[in-house]
């Protein structure tokens, strides 16, 4: 499946477990995501999103996000969008 960088990780919230997500585009709610670094490699589809603490279900380029995730990952892994 073709994939399309759309941001980085800037950090994660063991306790919660989510992650913050600087975009470089845009992603929205449903997207289908694939976060790749040294020691990390899942898939995960966008459930649920915040920006500045406020529920979303879409985010433009420049935003940061918060998303819950299924497995832990790091600052600075690459997060890419996994289109069919």
């Amino acid at each position: 499946m073709p994939e399309e960088e759309v941001g980085f990780v800037t950090h994660y919230f063991g306790h919660i477990p989510a992650a913050a997500i600087k975009l470089s585009k845009p992603v929205k709610s449903g997207d289908k995501i694939h976060i790749k670094g040294h020691t990390t490699d899942f898939e995960w589809t966008i459930t649920q999103m915040q920006v500045d603490h406020k529920d979303v279900t879409e985010a433009k380029k420049g935003a940061s996000i918060g998303i819950k995730v299924a497995e832990k990952c790091r600052e600075h892994d690459k997060v890419f969008k996994v289109t069919p």
